[in-house]
């Protein structure tokens, strides 16, 4: 791949008419409501006194009901492992031994958004894939990503107002667009990264999505220089439109589980590299297309378990563990994930595991 390749697809869309934005809405209102939900509560931004993870898990159980055993967020997964195999081209940015030329093992999870885990898959599910990476120093470097390349807001206070903005109205099940009109003209960033959102077309299913991190991060080379990351990758399947949905309520995952069947499935590590001055706190906008993006090696998926039977259920796939030579930056959004993704292991980790949707059958046929 080239770095032309890779810019493809990082420069600012055409805007989009007020009507195709809260249009939009529709189709990511499950992330907001979901993962806004996330970062509301978690340390008691809004009411320090009186809400507090706990609290947290509590909204969410209220709103999805009691999902015994199950993720808070991305509820619905299968398991995957394979490997990462690195060109060496990240060394000089980061000391980390994962950049370092060669191979090592990853397990990791497809999702989708929602405390569900029974829900039916739709094309416009907002898709995630979490990688767990372990080197033979006994390292690792865990990373969320979703298939959207913004978050629609940076700060936790600013989660509140858009949450209560975009929730439809229980009488009509509409949004309403005053609202969300009046949160957009106070808040740029957000009506900037809904532009984004809304110029994306879903693709037709996990293997041929990207994903990104979405946080930005700092590099720590063998220097100790440090640099401003951020990070997607890049699958190398074309791009196909969404599938015509089907009375499957699980068809996202059957397709993926044919494909890895039938043969691996493979991603391009894609490094942005920042320059001084670019936001290191801003999850709701993208650094300008121009940065250096450097294909630092390949991920390779190529086995698939049902969580019935996967260790990985039990993973908390927690943004701040991190190898030597990666750390966080100052977005504020990191912490508050992985307060929240404690608190959801804590709770799952005492309960009684439920059936995947996912079945260890299914994953096999």
């Amino acid at each position: 791949m080239t770095e032309s390749e890779a810019n493809q697809g990082f420069g600012a869309p055409p805007p989009l008419p007020m009507g195709a934005v809260i249009a939009r809405l529709a189709g990511i209102g499950l992330l907001v409501v979901v993962i806004a939900g996330l970062f509301l509560y978690v340390g008691g931004w809004l009411t320090p006194h009186a809400l507090t993870p706990a609290a947290l898990v509590d909204t969410f159980e209220h709103i999805n009901g009691v999902q015994s055993g199950f993720r808070r967020n991305h509820a619905k997964g299968v398991c995957v492992t394979g490997y990462f195999e690195s060109n060496g081209q990240g060394a000089t940015l980061s000391r980390a031994q994962v950049f370092q030329q060669g191979r090592v093992p990853v397990v990791g999870r497809f999702a989708l958004a929602g405390g569900q885990p029974f829900a039916a898959d739709t094309s416009h599910d907002v898709r995630s894939l979490a990688l767990l990476f372990k080197t033979a120093d006994g390292e690792e470097w865990r990373t969320g990503m979703i298939n959207i390349p913004v978050f629609p807001v940076n700060k936790p206070q600013d989660f509140h107002d858009f949450l209560v903005a975009t929730s439809p109205d229980p009488k009509t099940g509409k949004v309403d667009g005053a609202a969300v009109g009046a949160f957009l003209s106070k808040h740029p960033e957000t009506a900037a990264a809904l532009k984004i959102l809304g110029s994306g077309t879903p693709t037709s299913g996990f293997s041929d999505s990207s994903y990104y991190g979405l946080n930005a991060f700092r590099f720590v080379n063998a220097k100790g220089e440090d640099t401003p990351v951020r990070w997607w990758i890049n699958p190398d399947l074309t791009a196909a439109p969404p599938s015509v949905e089907t009375t499957d309520k699980n068809y996202l995952f059957d397709q993926v589980i044919a494909q890895i069947h039938s043969g691996p499935l493979r991603w391009h590590l894609i490094v942005i590299v920042g320059q001084p001055g670019d936001p290191t706190a801003e999850a709701a906008s993208m650094w300008p297309a121009d940065r250096q993006q450097i294909d630092v090696g390949t991920v390779t998926i190529s086995t698939v378990e049902s969580e019935d039977t996967s260790p990985t259920r039990d993973i908390n796939f927690d943004p701040l563990v991190l190898p030597d030579g990666i750390r966080a930056s100052d977005d504020p959004l990191l912490s508050t994930r992985s307060a929240a993704y404690s608190q959801s292991l804590t709770r799952r980790d005492g309960e009684r595991k439920i059936p995947s949707a996912i079945s260890t059958a299914e994953v096999q046929k």
